[in-house]
């Protein structure tokens, strides 16, 4: 019987209000749990590369079949710290974003022996900010419809397939058992699609599922705009599925709403009893990009650095069936944590049957 559940570490509550910050005591225990160096910001991957062997490598695809280009950036494990295969995490960005985003999650999980490869979606990217601002809400509402969700879902299976084909470099290097979809945002939605979700178009199910992906890790997913039934999109995700968010994950941009409730809804339905959910005590929904320290606060470092660790011992239960990491993380992040996830028994019969299909 697997064990699951979110263990509350203080009483949460989702009613979408602010909830208040860090006092100077939890802080203060914070700093011993994590050392002082947390509240430093992330080295760039090219201080990384100098200091520690790691390396990021931009990719300019092109997909010809779709006449799209599919720009990624890969972060690839320094020499020292690979054993074995590479397990890798493809990772979405959110509404807005580039390859180039999210670099403190890309660094963090390479500098562990895990390389993460981040797609951009060119209709749903940085240049949506660009151009005449009174059409911003048009490029917007283009940018989160149904059509570029589809696509988005081709760019991240396109560059899996560039990566992983045998004239690729990286070929024979990475662990075909562990690869993992990631994803903020909009790029939650895209990993919850990759991994099963799937609406229902002229009576038939449409989906984009990409069976080589192992698990899931999805942050602050929004709910499937335009669609009533929560539990029927989300009724296949059957992958090990990590949800990360905070008690003040509320998406405000425009044409969209969505209160930190959504994020909790979305856990809830995913019908699989391997899943586990992160709450943060404070932070706001950009808290997870590469937004400055002023957004969020003493909490942002914090929040990073405990995103970046919680999936790697996520990932150590999924595919080593190793519970210690994920509950050793609970302990040491608990002063900033709303609700801890629990540990679950991974059927590891299932997985290899997936893997095999």
């Amino acid at each position: 019987m697997a064990i699951l559940d979110a263990t509350p570490s203080r009483p949460f509550t989702s009613t979408g209000a602010a909830s208040p910050g860090l006092d100077r005591r939890r802080f203060g225990a914070m700093l011993l749990a994590a050392g002082a160096g947390s509240l430093l910001p992330c080295r760039s991957a090219l201080a990384l590369a100098a200091r520690d062997e790691a390396r990021f490598i931009d990719f300019e695809w092109v997909d010809t079949a779709r006449n799209r280009a599919v720009p990624a950036r890969l972060y690839w494990p320094a020499t020292s710290t690979r054993k074995g295969p590479v397990p890798l995490i493809v990772f979405s960005h959110g509404l807005g974003g580039s390859r180039k985003g999210y670099s403190y999650l890309g660094e963090g999980w390479s500098a562990r022996g895990t390389a993460s490869l981040h797609i951009q979606h060119v209709g749903s990217d940085e240049t949506l900010w660009q151009g005449n601002p009174i059409m911003l809400l048009d490029r917007l509402g283009g940018a989160a419809d149904e059509r570029e969700a589809i696509e988005r879902t081709r760019d991240v299976s396109f560059g899996l397939d560039r990566l992983l084909q045998r004239d690729s470099p990286f070929h024979a290097a990475i662990d075909r058992k562990r690869i993992v979809a990631a994803g903020h945002s909009f790029g939650a939605n895209t990993t919850l699609i990759l991994t099963g979700a799937q609406v229902i178009r002229d009576g038939k199910p449409l989906g984009f599922r990409d069976p080589r992906f192992t698990a899931s890790i999805v942050i602050s997913a929004p709910p499937f705009y335009g669609e009533t039934d929560l539990a029927a999109i989300l009724a296949s995700v059957d992958v090990p599925t990590l949800h990360v968010t905070t008690t003040e994950d509320t998406i405000r941009i425009p044409g969209r709403y969505s209160p930190v409730q959504d994020r909790v809804d979305v856990y809830a339905a995913i019908p699989t009893p391997q899943k586990a959910l992160v709450v943060f005590q404070g932070g706001p929904h950009s808290v997870f990009t590469d937004r400055s320290l002023r957004n969020g606060g003493p909490l942002n470092p914090l929040v990073k650095r405990a995103t970046a660790e919680v999936g790697l011992a996520f990932l150590d239960l999924v595919h080593r069936s190793n519970p210690a990491p994920l509950e050793d993380w609970g302990a040491t992040w608990k002063p900033i944590l709303a609700a801890a996830p629990m540990p679950f028994q991974v059927d590891t019969r299932r997985l290899v049957k997936k893997r095999r299909a």
